[in-house]
């Protein structure tokens, strides 16, 4: 039984650490892992000594926070005695890949990119800024969906005087499929301008490959797992 409450703790969806007394880590789930390199132990320790109870026992806070890049809407923190301090945070619902397929070719995806975007300087005169992670190996992609998200991506934007692209690894982050785990880069589309209603058409075309697309107001963001050679 104590095996069955462990891999639960470990798949739960909420991250969960347990630290000793000096702030040492004792344990952690996958959902904390993933947290770890934005925020750091000492962070995540400071704040279950804040919100602990005053007496030994559990007490849970609800209010909205950030940390790294995830949101949360609570925390419980909870100790028994004065050698372990637990904490788990309440992530808010996010999109998650619904999906993973393997298939595609290798690709150069900077020589991709520089495809899409030169297709869209011929129509439309957009001063391009590219912010690439230049250490990118060659990926295995669905090459005509992913130019045609690309593509409707850069539309989305026609009306920017200017683009900036950023190509990047999300540290920390993986997806795990077939007992295999996949880093997530993400494709970053940022503008003055941002058309709405180009919406749907996104993210249909998303949800037809190994993507998850964010939008903001001038902005529109991808992230898709890393299928490497």
């Amino acid at each position: 039984m104590v095996q069955f409450y462990e891999q639960w703790i470990d798949n739960d969806y909420n991250p969960f650490i347990l630290f000793d007394l000096n702030g040492k880590i004792v344990m952690i789930n996958q959902e904390a892992q993933y947290l770890l390199p934005q925020v750091g132990a000492r962070e995540l320790f400071d704040m279950a000594s804040a919100y602990a109870s005053m007496t030994f026992g559990f007490k849970t806070t609800l209010f909205d926070f950030r940390l790294g890049e995830n949101s949360f809407y609570g925390i419980t923190v909870g100790y028994l005695d004065d050698d372990n301090i637990g904490i788990k945070l309440y992530k808010k619902h996010v999109k998650r890949f619904v999906s993973f397929d393997e298939s595609g070719e290798f690709v150069n995806i900077y020589s991709l990119l520089d495809l899409c975007i030169s297709a869209v300087s011929i129509s439309r005169k957009i001063a391009f800024k590219k912010d690439f992670d230049p250490t990118f190996p060659e990926l295995k992609l669905q090459i005509e969906k992913f130019t045609q998200l690309v593509s409707k991506l850069l539309d989305s934007h026609q009306h920017s005087a200017s683009i900036t692209i950023k190509l990047a690894v999300k540290t920390g982050e993986y997806i795990k499929f077939n007992d295999k785990r996949y880093p997530i880069f993400l494709l970053s589309i940022e503008g003055s301008d941002r058309d709405a209603k180009k919406e749907h058409m996104i993210e249909q075309l998303a949800q037809g490959m190994n993507c998850v697309v964010y939008f903001k107001p001038k902005e529109t963001v991808i992230y898709s797992p890393m299928i490497c050679a």
